[in-house]
């Protein structure tokens, strides 16, 4: 009986450890599937992505056009494709941008406490309390559409997390054994910021960056569809849905297939940060 139950115990770690496994390897197939597709968008195209062709446009699903066309005669499949590149730029813009701001206030807050966390942590409360995409939209609005433009509006909406999470780990680690004895050596100060509590706090940023990933992606899209992101005729998938809500109810393939690979690109990050979640943070005690 004694036996049993052990076992019952051990098979169930075992099991959890494997659904985990699942959800990172179809995580990751499916950003290394959307990675390839930018990268060899030229290849993988069948036409032009921007190829106009009058006499086909808003044309089903059929064998010269696996997903159709669009109102100008564009093949989908080619823009979709194509519409993988500036997203993923983008989001990498925005990831290059946010996490070190994040993560510079959140480990000098927590390092630093005092007046000097207040005052941090305030800011950190005030962009958290605004409502993201409409301040985007906003600052979109004074600077101009863009790629560049869109993704320091976003930016600047999305570090609060960052920093919260790295003050939080930061004041935990603060009166840990490992610090204390860096101090003995006389590490103080930066270098103990930067040199010590920075690499702990990487592995939960990165997966905090991967679950944000999703949201940034639809935020993104959101700009695209109100016409304040990446502009025409470069294929980018918000704009794409915009167009393609003209004529839904009719031609509904023409929102519906962009629509799907914003659908696709976000269940892909959210996997993968779901994997990375349960793989990396230590609060998981794995």
């Amino acid at each position: 009986m004694t036996q049993s139950l052990s076992e019952t115990a051990s098979v169930k770690p075992r099991a959890r450890r494997t659904r985990r496994n699942i959800t990172l390897t179809i995580g990751l197939s499916l950003v290394a599937l959307l990675i390839f597709a930018a990268l060899f968008a030229p290849l993988l195209a069948p036409f032009d992505p921007n190829a106009q062709e009058m006499g086909v446009r808003l044309m089903p699903p059929s064998a010269s056009h696996w997903l159709g066309t669009d109102g100008f005669g564009r093949d989908l499949l080619s823009r979709v494709i194509y519409g993988a590149r500036p997203t993923l730029l983008l989001v990498s813009l925005i990831l290059v941008l946010t996490i070190p701001v994040g993560m510079l206030i959140g480990i000098s807050a927590g390092y630093l406490g005092g007046w000097s966390e207040r005052v941090l942590m305030r800011i950190t409360d005030i962009f958290l309390s605004l409502p993201n995409l409409v301040i985007a939209l906003a600052l979109v609005a004074m600077m101009g559409p863009g790629l560049m433009n869109g993704a320091l509006a976003l930016a600047l909406t999305s570090w609060p997390p960052f920093a919260r999470q790295a003050r939080a780990e930061t004041l935990a680690l603060r009166r840990s054994d490992y610090l204390a004895a860096a101090r003995m050596q006389g590490i103080n100060g930066i270098r103990l910021m930067f040199g010590h509590i920075l690499p702990l706090c990487l592995p939960t940023a990165v997966v905090r960056a991967a679950l944000s990933l999703g949201g940034i992606i639809l935020s993104a899209a959101g700009l695209g569809f109100l016409g304040m992101g990446i502009q025409p005729p470069t294929a980018e998938w918000g704009s794409m849905v915009a167009e393609g809500s003209k004529v839904i109810f009719d031609q509904w393939w023409v929102a519906a297939v962009p629509g799907g690979a914003i659908l696709f690109a976000s269940l892909a990050f959210n996997l993968t940060g779901d994997g990375l979640r349960d793989r990396l943070d230590t609060r998981n005690g794995n």
